[in-house]
């Protein structure tokens, strides 16, 4: 049986920017595992070293994975969709452009 060799491609400032990145590179299908410090797990800290959350991916999909954080930090990675289409009636008003 093989097994998965693992490579940080990122080492993100706390769980939240952690999770979402896992989840932009996930909705890619490229598999994620997060790691943090215990203790930092453990008291939530979300800066210095106990707050960083290393990201690893598959060696086999670590360069796009870094492509696509690449794009990310530069603000390539945009939703193009937004806002949507017509004026849904719970649409903000700031999108009115009557």
């Amino acid at each position: 049986m093989s097994e998965t060799k693992w490579e940080v491609v990122y080492e993100a400032n706390g769980t939240f920017q952690a999770e979402l990145l896992r989840g932009l590179l996930e909705a890619q299908e490229i598999p994620v595992v997060l790691s943090q410090e215990g203790v930092g797990k453990v008291y939530s800290v979300t800066v210095g070293t106990l707050g960083l959350v290393q990201i690893l991916v598959p060696v086999s999909d670590f360069e796009r994975a870094r492509q696509l954080l690449d794009d990310y930090d530069s603000g390539e990675i945009i939703d193009m969709d937004y806002p949507p289409e017509g004026k849904p009636e719970d649409l903000p008003s700031e999108f009115d452009e009557s």
